[in-house]
């Protein structure tokens, strides 16, 4: 008789019948994120258990694309975590400035606070006119978000004190304009930037490119899928390319460990070996 729970068996299915009916595969994500998620979902829906979500699933599109976004995973903000873009303006900044042109991949986006991040960056440091933004995720609904660039004004507090904090050359107003409780961000800073739909977990190499940002995504995944995103990664970036992670994520676990140099170790930021 095997130990698994009746809970566990019903999350599996669900996730199985989230794969079947609609092709995302959540199957290799962390089991603290999805029951999180799917337990929240319960208390919104009214629906006493997972079995009756998986029914709904498979027989409510609407439901099945509110579970999805549920599912997916949308928390950043502008200039997270300010140490990690000084040490980007001193590390990597000079690689870049070698290149002629600049391709960079933003992979799992969410609402693209950390594209405009860089795309502000790379206008301060001369480099946004040679530049290209591949700002990428599989949840429509967020990237929608990220294209429009609109945030609430509640936000605008702490993304100013991180800009500053990461080293910002001028006023972090210079960015955006005010509306009623929403601030806009600059259009200019939209024009290298191409928002694209696309699922690490399931799709191939995106693109070949100079600079992957992946923070904080890789720590709601299971082992065995951090190493398959891992290689897509590597295939995906030229020789000499920088590979940059969350504050809580590694590749020492991986294979792939002797295949990078350390820019900086403490902001998990790692140079592709020639």
């Amino acid at each position: 008789m095997t130990s698994i729970s009746i809970s566990e068996i019903e999350i599996a299915l669900l996730l199985e019948a989230i794969y079947q009916k609609c092709g995302y595969d959540f199957r290799q994500y962390s089991e603290a994120h999805i029951k999180r998620r799917l337990s929240s979902r319960l208390a919104i829906s009214g629906l006493k258990t997972v079995s009756e979500m998986q029914f709904q699933v498979l027989h409510n599109e609407q439901f099945a694309y509110t579970l999805l976004h549920d599912l997916s995973i949308t928390v950043t903000e502008m200039f997270r975590d300010p140490e990690f873009y000084k040490s980007l303006r001193q590390n990597v900044i000079p690689i870049l400035k070698t290149y002629p042109f600049i391709k960079i991949w933003h992979a799992g986006c969410s609402s693209g606070e950390e594209a405009y991040s860089m795309a502000i960056l790379l206008r301060e440091e001369g480099l946004y006119e040679r530049s290209m933004i591949y700002a990428t995720d599989f949840n429509q609904k967020i990237l929608d978000k990220a294209k429009a660039g609109v945030f609430q004004n509640d936000l605008i507090k702490d993304y100013t004190n991180n800009y500053q904090m990461s080293g910002g050359l001028e006023s972090f107003s210079d960015y955006y304009t005010s509306n009623y409780n929403m601030f806009i961000m600059d259009q200019s800073l939209k024009k290298n930037i191409v928002w694209a739909n696309h699922n690490m977990v399931t799709d191939s190499v995106f693109a070949e490119v100079h600079v992957i940002f992946c923070r904080n995504v890789l720590i709601y995944f299971k082992k065995n899928l951090q190493e398959n995103i891992h290689l897509l990664f590597y295939e995906s970036l030229i020789n000499g390319g920088v590979l940059c992670l969350g504050s809580k994520e590694g590749l020492y676990f991986t294979d792939l460990k002797y295949k990078y140099d350390e820019l900086d170790k403490k902001q998990k930021i790692f140079k592709k070996k020639y």
